[in-house]
């Protein structure tokens, strides 16, 4: 896992923490946040509300299947999701071939299914779901971890931006 970590770190990420699924917090009520309160809702090509999109119980069994879970942050969104691709790339090629990232999207400067007509997404391959749309409590879980996140009461505060890396139990090298 010390493998994983130093990738995230070196590719900018503040934090790199290896936890359990039972570390994290799951509660599908984040999905009324997403639905009440995110401009990309029923846009957004990583959102659940696009068609066929798992919704929060579906997911929490399919997760908890994993054996860790690599929690990566950064104040900047494309570190988080770039370290996140990065660390689930260099697993697939360690022989984890089931490892998923999550990250909040940042690829393209306007996401595809904002555009009119609401297009497909440019970069499926590395495209992947917010942390928080598939029914994890982003905030109660980095907090039971000790890592900063906080309600912005301004525009322009510094954020705090999640990531996940899904692990099995393999022969890291």
């Amino acid at each position: 896992m010390d493998k994983y970590i130093n990738l995230a770190l070196s590719l900018g990420a503040t934090h790199a923490i290896a936890v359990t699924p039972d570390d994290i917090v799951f509660d599908g009520r984040t999905l009324l946040k997403c639905m009440f309160g995110c401009s990309d809702w029923g846009h957004g090509c990583t959102c659940p509300s696009r068609g066929n999109f798992l919704k929060p119980w579906e997911l929490e069994p399919l997760l908890r299947k994993y054996k860790s879970v690599l929690i990566i942050h950064s104040p900047d969104k494309k570190i988080a999701q770039k370290a996140s691709y990065a660390v689930e790339k260099e697993a697939y090629f360690d022989g984890d071939v089931m490892v998923f990232s999550m990250s909040d999207c940042a690829i393209c400067p306007t996401c595809a299914g904002k555009e009119a007509g609401g297009g497909t997404c440019r970069d499926v391959r590395r495209a992947r779901p917010a942390f928080h749309s598939v029914g994890i409590d982003v905030f109660a879980t980095v907090k039971k971890l000790g890592l900063p996140l906080e309600a912005l009461r301004e525009e322009g505060e510094e954020q705090n931006w999640y990531a996940a890396v899904w692990l099995n139990e393999v022969s890291y090298t």
